[in-house]
């Protein structure tokens, strides 16, 4: 068995947390889902590790494709390639004419577009189409047989750079093919730009055409529309009419407000006249009759009779003839009065009715004038909407012909749009670049061979990193043992444990001279058996087995250092060798295997014969398998077995078992039960994905403890100021493996 090299990579913290689930000791279910945390992008760290893995790999591709591009570029035949350049807008005196004219559509086209690409995408492809091509290659084939259309287009490069200029070119082993189809490519390409303008001014042409009868079609109705609305409602424009009717509405309101003031005061007149002419005959005092002449004339008289008859009472009695004549006259008076005040009133009455009748009059004519501005309002409308529509088919009409005549003087125009600004060179042969090629297939070379070994490394079932091994089982890492080269074999490997007991420097001998032990490799070990310890330090573990899925993990190299790491630290140790089929701790160690592990269950040794010790100052102790039995499964399941590991537990501050592998057998099953727990060991780059997680399964199944994994053979050295290497001198070097005093123990 060998352990790989590598720096320690471990984690107080993930033994704590175990720490909370070390009183279960129960596997977790969710521990055999597979990718459990790979779920959620590419791991970059999984990524550059496979490459490094698969290194050779991809050198190998990168070089093969690279020595194909070197040998392809020196054994090519020659091509010859030539090319030309056509400029796509070309400034001429005809154009500059016609994009000064106003009514020239190219004018109207380019202007708001100015910065539009000359040749689109899709007109690319057009030149690249049998459209174009065909007739070339047909013109062609008598002077070249065998040129097809495949061939040709192949040969035949077209881009376009900024400033819209057209590049052509073409290769081929023969130069006069080259120089031929550049001729005709520039003939055909000339010719296409031609047609192609011209089929569009066609097109525009004929459309417009097409579109000017229904529009002429469309004014003339709405122009029809609109003289039915004037005939019918006898006016011009319904918004001079409707000013006209608000005018006269105002005037009629005007007159109707004099007219009732007029009427208001004939009727207070009238009301004052009755009043005045019903209370008394004498009017002298009135004020409302005062302005009637005939009235005021007879009111006159009466007062010059009564002013008569005031003188005469002086000069004669009342009943005197001359006064009786003055009062026979006064008294004539009075009907006249009266009657002329009752005409008044009469004049007065008439002037009632009339004003009323003007009144009624002209309320008729404001009330006519409403219904006419409220039928105006809707003809308005209908005037409005046609006028609308009118101006939008005129405005339509208008454009479409002016479209039309700026189309026929483009279409007079003849001159070829495109014009050639390079013409067809003369072949010239292409050198292969070797250094070009090999630049080229360098890069491709890396991109296959990366791909095929991220493919690889994919499609394959080996776990490689710590990670995969934490994200199958889901258990937490408890060390992360470094790959170490002088165990790379199972005679190095026994070589250098046995030294290793024996070491009182820092040195190993590998039969090839000493060189100091790598503190890492040390230090790993030291911290498994710390991870180990803090899992519960209120309980810590006295018994634990070390396991793996499939063999040749390295487990037993790994419970004998850790073993040796926890009898360093003062701890009195017993490694059990449990692997009745294989066994192999006593190869490793330099021991005798006479009497072991079976003799003591079957009772032929005491303890005190079977158990050896490995160093009079170390508190290391070995228990070997001893003679091998028919049957280990049912050993371990003994009694007997029971009282051994109960009486291992309370002499021994820890025992280690080394077990078979999980797969195939139930001996670590057992013992495991009985013990404090497993630790799991895996070989990066050794096991398979699918064994590890049918061994996971297998210890879910029995419901036995597993304290945490250990990923053993880590080619990953991780460098820190705090290295052992880097501040312990060699002569002391050795002292690190030796056991601490008992007073030192933690």
């Amino acid at each position: 068995m060998e352990l790989t090299a590598g720096d320690t990579i471990y984690s107080f913290a993930g033994a704590k947390m175990k720490a909370d689930q070390y009183s279960q000791r129960i596997l977790p279910a969710d521990a055999i889902q597979a990718d459990g945390g790979d779920e959620g992008g590419l791991d970059l760290t999984q990524t550059v590790g496979a490459l490094r893995r698969k290194a050779l790999l991809i050198l190998g591709i990168a070089a093969a494709i690279t020595a194909a591009a070197v040998f392809k570029a020196l054994t090519d035949t020659p091509v010859y390639q030539a090319g030309m350049e056509i400029l796509v807008k070309p400034v001429s005196v005809e154009t500059e004419v016609l994009s000064n004219n106003p009514d020239s559509l190219s004018r109207r086209r380019t202007r708001p577009n100015s910065d539009q690409p000359a040749i689109t995408d899709t007109q690319l492809k057009v030149l690249q189409s049998p459209k174009v091509i065909a007739p070339i290659v047909e013109d062609l084939e008598g002077q070249f047989p065998g040129l097809n259309y495949g061939a040709f287009i192949n040969s035949l490069s077209i881009s376009v750079t900024a400033e819209n200029i057209l590049v052509i070119g073409y290769q081929h082993p023969d130069p006069e093919l080259v120089r031929a189809a550049l001729t005709e490519v520039s003939e055909a390409y000339l010719d296409y730009s031609l047609e192609e303008r011209q089929a569009e001014i066609r097109t525009g042409l004929d459309f417009i055409e097409a579109q000017l009868d229904p529009l002429q079609e469309q004014v003339n109705q709405q122009q029809q529309r609109l003289q039915v609305l004037r005939q019918e409602n006898n006016l011009i424009d319904p918004e001079s009419r409707g000013g006209e009717l608000s005018g006269q509405t105002s005037a009629f309101t005007n007159q109707q407000l004099e007219t009732r003031l007029e009427l208001q005061q004939a009727r207070s007149l009238y009301a004052d006249l009755e009043r005045e002419l019903a209370e008394s005959a004498d009017a002298n005092a009135s004020s409302a009759l005062t302005q009637n002449a005939r009235y005021q004339k007879l009111l006159d008289l009466i007062l010059d009779v009564n002013s008569q008859m005031a003188q005469g009472s002086a000069l004669f009695r009342e009943n005197s003839q001359e006064m009786q004549v003055l009062a026979d006259q006064r008294e004539s008076l009075y009907p006249l009065l009266r009657q002329e005040g009752q005409r008044v009133l009469e004049q007065v009455g008439s002037r009632i009715q009339e004003l009323e009748a003007r009144d009624q009059a002209l309320s008729e004519s404001i009330g006519n004038i409403n219904v006419r501005i409220d039928q105006l309002s809707e003809v308005s409308r209908q005037y409005t909407d046609i006028q609308r529509e009118l101006q939008i088919a005129t405005d339509n009409l208008s454009l479409f012909l002016a479209q039309r005549e700026a189309l026929r003087i483009d279409a007079a125009q003849e001159e070829i749009p495109w014009q050639i600004l390079t013409p067809p060179g003369e072949p010239s042969p292409v050198s292969a670049s070797v250094t070009r090629n090999a630049a080229l297939g360098i890069v491709l070379g890396l991109l296959i061979g990366i791909g095929t070994a991220l493919l690889l490394d994919k499609l394959s079932d080996f776990l490689y990193t710590p990670k995969q091994i934490k994200d199958v089982t889901k258990l937490p890492i408890l060390g992360v043992i470094p790959h170490y080269e002088d165990l790379e074999d199972s005679i190095s490997a026994t070589h250098v444990i046995a030294q290793s007991l024996q070491m009182s420097r820092g040195v190993l001998s590998n039969g090839n001279g000493h060189r100091p032990i790598d503190p890492a490799f040390v230090e790993a070990f030291r911290s498994l058996w710390t991870n180990i310890r803090l899992l519960n330090p209120d309980a810590p573990v006295r018994s634990l087995v070390i396991g793996s899925a499939v063999p040749n993990s390295g487990k037993s190299t790994i419970a004998v250092f850790l073993a040796q790491a926890a009898a360093a630290m003062g701890q009195r140790v017993l490694l059990v060798d449990t692997d009745l089929r294989r066994p192999s701790l006593h190869e490793q160690l330099g021991v005798a295997n006479t009497r072991g592990l079976t003799d003591l269950i079957s009772a032929s040794v005491t303890p005190y014969q079977a158990i050896q010790r490995l160093s009079k100052e170390d508190y290391l102790f070995v228990l070997t398998a001893g003679s091998a039995p028919p049957d280990p499964p049912k050993f371990f399941a003994s009694r007997r077995m029971q009282s051994l590991m109960e009486e291992f537990h309370k002499t021994f501050d820890l025992v280690i078992y080394d077990t078979p592998p999980l797969l195939g057998y139930s001996d670590a099953l057992l013992l495991t039960a009985r013990a404090d727990g497993m630790v799991l060991v895996s070989r990066l780059g050794k096991l398979k994905r699918s064994s590890l997680e049918q061994a996971l399964e297998d210890l879910r199944i029995a419901g036995v403890s597993v304290l945490g994994a250990v990923a053993n053979g880590s080619k990953d050295r991780v460098k820190t100021p705090y290295s052992p290497a880097s501040y312990i001198p060699q002569e002391v070097a050795g002292e690190i493996l030796e056991p601490s005093h008992p007073g030192q123990q933690n």
